[in-house]
């Protein structure tokens, strides 16, 4: 039985978005010298290398991509990072993942940064499934979609062989 895809954002929107959601960033943070980028791996991170490319060309601050890898199945944080969590103190940090669907991703990530005191923490996610079990929201959505619950969303980012496209299965 073949698998039944809709396809939600083609290569050409998802970079639109990415653009977009830089320029609100920009807007955001005009007066800062520095924004950390905190992708959460794997497809978070694709996304925040790309918000950092853009915001290197438009932006009068400098950029810093830092990455998150979060033990997502656990029922604790469990977080690895490449960066010291004390380079972040009293600045803004834009944390970034790919679908933001029951929060749980979001709520680790955060989590990350609870014991450092921020300027800013901001959230971004490229789809925002509408499907919170956990009290977030994000500050910077590409696009919201309101699916069942039995309806996953997949999102295909630098897949060799594949063109990158977001799709509802």
């Amino acid at each position: 039985m073949s698998e039944k895809k809709l396809l939600i954002l083609n290569s050409t929107q998802i970079q639109q978005k990415i653009d977009r959601i830089a320029y609100q960033v920009l807007e955001d943070n005009f007066d800062e010298t520095e924004v950390l980028i905190a992708g959460i791996l794997p497809r978070g991170n694709h996304i925040a290398k790309r918000l950092k490319a853009v915001l290197d060309e438009i932006a009068p601050f400098s950029t810093r991509l830092l990455t998150i890898e979060l033990e997502k199945e656990s029922t604790s944080l469990s977080a690895r990072i490449n960066f010291e969590i004390e380079e972040c103190s009293n600045k803004v940090i834009v944390l970034v993942d790919d679908v933001l669907n029951s929060g749980k991703t979001l709520a680790y990530g955060f989590g990350v940064f609870l014991d450092v005191p921020l300027k800013k923490l901001r959230t971004v996610v490229l789809v925002d499934r509408n499907h919170k079990s956990f009290p977030v929201t994000t500050d910077y959505a590409g696009i919201a979609l309101s699916t069942v619950i039995k309806e996953h969303v997949s999102v295909v980012l630098d897949v060799e062989g594949e063109e990158d496209a977001v799709y509802l299965v």
